[in-house]
């Protein structure tokens, strides 16, 4: 019989939200240590920015994705502050898209210094790219992925991202993704909502960004992981720091399939999953793929609420 397993996993941008992070710093050492050394890492108060805002700058690609990686990582220096040895030690790590960096820090594959210099970068290089071919992302929900594929080929948009069942991303350049709407309309597909992103995130038009992402993750060192990280392009387990920088730059231009990797966790034995982070989106996908693993937010191990 196949050991029971516990799963961290990692949300990535559009859990934010001002005010995260606060009660972590006013109540846990190891967390105010984490947001001290971000705001030294990048030469900025990062930690005023989660706290106070303002919101429309927080949102920004290029200050979200270290604030989001920030705070999951003072989540998990905080809830491994208060439980020492007790803490569960994770089967596997995972993140959708940005919190795959979250992932590489807690299983020791990537400094949080240097994670913090590649999601600076990463959310410039996807900003700059974005910029150069304006394009958007939707969520589809409560339709077959097979009938969204079909209208992505007939759109020339791509399928982005695979959260769970009824809940599918495409994303596209501007036009293209209103054709894709007008085509989803006439098919009798109805809910259909415009993301807040910058650009046309894990699709081809974020070459440019996955070549500029190459040359900084070429400057980073990387460590072979302490557990297995779960891939965001195949579904399967990252077992060494050469998967791990191509999974990087692949996962820029790539589905992020996270319905198949939490599949994948549960069919190699986890039986439950801890969301470190703010918010509790992943939570919510995981009870749909699968409503009998129990799933966890980090903040039910901690005195504070998230």
């Amino acid at each position: 019989m196949t050991p029971r397993k516990v799963a961290f996993i990692f949300p990535g941008q559009g859990s934010q939200s001002v005010g995260m992070g606060l009660n972590l710093y006013e109540n846990y050492a190891a967390a105010r240590q984490v947001f001290e050394e971000a705001d030294s890492v990048l030469g900025f108060s990062l930690s005023r920015l989660c706290f106070n805002g303002p919101e429309d700058e927080l949102v920004k690609t290029v200050n979200v994705q270290p604030a989001v990686l920030t705070v999951s990582v003072a989540y998990l220096r905080a809830a491994q502050e208060m439980h020492g040895d007790s803490f569960p030690v994770p089967g596997f790590v995972a993140g959708h898209s940005l919190g795959q960096y979250s992932a590489l820090v807690a299983c020791g594959a990537l400094s949080f210094a240097d994670a913090l210099r590649l999601v600076r970068e990463r959310g410039r290089l996807m900003y700059e790219a974005g910029k150069a071919t304006p394009g958007g992302m939707s969520a589809v929900i409560g339709v077959d992925e097979a009938a969204i594929r079909e209208i992505c080929n007939i759109t020339e948009t791509e399928i982005s991202n695979i959260n769970c069942p009824g809940q599918v991303v495409v994303s596209g350049a501007a036009l293209k993704l209103g054709e894709f709407f007008k085509l989803a309309l006439e098919r009798g597909i109805r809910r259909v909502m415009t993301l807040k992103v910058s650009g046309a995130f894990h699709s081809r038009l974020m070459q440019p960004a996955a070549e500029g992402l190459q040359q900084a993750i070429a400057e980073c060192s990387f460590s072979d992981p302490a557990c297995p990280v779960v891939s965001n392009v195949t579904a399967e387990s990252l077992g060494d720091s050469a998967a791990i920088r191509k999974e990087l730059s692949d996962q820029l231009i790539s589905c992020v399939q996270w319905q198949r990797s939490v599949e994948n966790m549960i069919k190699n034995g986890v039986a439950a999953f801890y969301e470190i982070g703010h918010g509790q989106v992943l939570g919510g996908l995981i009870r749909r793929i699968d409503p009998e693993v129990r799933v966890y937010h980090i903040s039910e191990l901690l005195k504070i609420m998230n």
